[in-house]
């Protein structure tokens, strides 16, 4: 399964479990250490939890468990760490806290909205930003 795939399964299992805002993040030019982020927010620890829980199990089931994950006492913040892709369940403040988006906003961005049995890419494009370099002058 190729990193893609698997960070849309993951999108996918927590919109089973009612997720929000559920987005993914490629991050493939940015950074060597994983190829996508999968980012959402549930309602409640207990929710965090049961996203959490079921990302865990259904891929578990099929052989491709995340190596390491981190959280579950508190639920306020689950990391689940699939290598090339790393999925975080947020509560929904401390993940405007925490703003995983901002943080890697030169990444792409791919939102997923529940449509019933099939999920919708709403927007899918690298976000258009004003250039932080300063342009050269040459003096005469």
């Amino acid at each position: 399964m190729t990193a893609k795939t698997l960070a849309r399964k993951i999108g996918n299992l927590a919109l089973t479990k009612k997720a929000h805002d559920v987005i993914l993040l490629d991050v493939r030019k940015l950074t060597s250490t994983t190829d996508f982020f999968v980012v959402c927010h549930g309602d409640s620890d207990t929710h965090v939890r049961a996203i959490a829980d079921e990302i865990r199990a259904r891929l578990n089931e099929k052989g491709t468990g995340p190596v390491r994950y981190e959280g579950f006492h508190a639920s306020n913040w689950i990391v689940l760490d699939f290598v090339d892709v790393v999925a975080h369940i947020f509560l929904r403040d401390v993940r405007k806290f925490y703003n995983l988006e901002r943080l890697w906003a030169d990444g792409i961005t791919t939102e997923l909205v529940d449509e019933g049995e099939h999920e919708l890419i709403v927007h899918a494009e690298k976000p258009k930003r004003p250039s932080t370099r300063k342009k050269k002058t040459s003096v005469k």
